[in-house]
């Protein structure tokens, strides 16, 4: 079923859906950075899933994932609205701690990112290669991002939040791509972890009125929005331990939940095992690589089978994996 474009200056705040206008706004200051990434119809991967399957290749930008186009129309925005500021200050495990850092240095404004203890040292290095001020707090993501509210007070930064309408405008720019590119996907299944990547999914979907099937993705060890999805409220979780670090979030944005239960067809839970199989069929059939988070669309879509459709896509959202955990998984088991 089609829906109505919409066309609109500011989100409809009955479902914070970013509006057409809104996201290609963000895509020129995405542009003024970065080119739009490919989308490719993998043979292999059709043979493999039975179906015609598209891969969007968010591991192709700047900073090797998706997150980069919303820092971009961030702090583009933020240049003007609030020139003079002191600096920003984030929390992340990554791949958005990266796009803050890459689009900070872009306007010559300070960066702080918050990472839990354990975090990726090759993300934690990407960080600080981009210019951020890196401090290790907490025991997930979730403590980190108490801790950069609390770095925010005491030293006059601007908090920047997982789901500011910026963000999501400018995540969304790779979706437009995406449905402009290839008329008549079925469904098209992307990885959640706070939630700006779907959201922006589901702004593009609605904007262009096209009645594709959205399906949210998680890892059946950080499940918490899989279980928000069908509670319809806010469900947290008590660990969120998983080998796709980018969806490693216990505590779902209440904002993004509310787009996520008005515009997702489902949420999809996937096990690391799955996530690493994906992994391995990307280097297998596409030679590209691919992080956790970015190989769970295909597991689901893999998992799915004819509910698919016969035109899938998946949202190849970053390849920002370690080395040693690369090593490991390409090692393992073959599918």
């Amino acid at each position: 079923m089609s829906r109505d474009p919409v066309s609109r200056g500011a989100p409809d705040r009955r479902t914070r859906v970013i509006p057409l206008d809104a996201i290609e706004a963000a895509a020129r200051h995405v542009y003024a950075a970065m080119a739009p990434t490919p989308q490719y119809p993998w043979p292999l991967l059709a043979r493999r899933a039975g179906r015609e399957v598209w891969v969007k290749h968010e591991n192709h930008t700047p900073t090797g994932a998706f997150k980069v186009r919303g820092g971009l129309n961030l702090l583009a925005q933020l240049a003007v609205r609030e020139p003079g500021i002191a600096g920003l200050v984030s929390a992340t495990r990554g791949n958005h701690g990266q796009s803050l850092a890459f689009a900070a240095r872009r306007h010559g404004v300070r960066c702080v990112i918050v990472v839990p203890h354990g975090n990726s040292p090759d993300k934690n290095a990407a960080m600080r290669a981009f210019g951020a001020e890196l401090v290790v707090h907490g025991r997930d993501f979730d403590e980190a991002r108490g801790h950069a509210e609390e770095l925010a007070r005491a030293q006059g930064l601007r908090m920047i939040g997982p789901f500011e309408p910026e963000l999501v405008a400018g995540v969304a720019t790779y979706a437009l791509e995406l449905f402009r590119a290839v008329a008549g996907i079925d469904t098209v299944y992307v990885p959640i972890g706070c939630g700006s990547g779907i959201c922006g999914l589901i702004s593009a979907r609605n904007a262009l009125g096209l009645g594709t099937a959205i399906v949210g993705v998680v890892s059946a060890n950080a499940n918490a929005y899989a279980q928000s999805f069908a509670a319809k409220r806010v469900i947290a979780t008590d660990t969120a331990n998983t080998v796709a670090d980018g969806m490693a979030v216990r505590v779902p944005v209440p904002a993004a939940l509310d787009v996520i239960l008005a515009g997702a067809a489902r949420v999809v839970e996937v096990t690391d095992g799955e996530i690493e199989d994906a992994i391995r069929a990307y280097f297998t059939d596409t030679h590209q690589l691919a992080e956790g988070a970015g190989a769970a669309p295909l597991a689901a879509l893999l998992k799915e089978g004819d509910r698919a459709g016969r035109r899938a896509a998946a949202i190849l959202c970053g390849g920002n994996i370690d080395r040693d955990a690369y090593l490991r998984i390409l090692g393992g088991g073959w599918t």
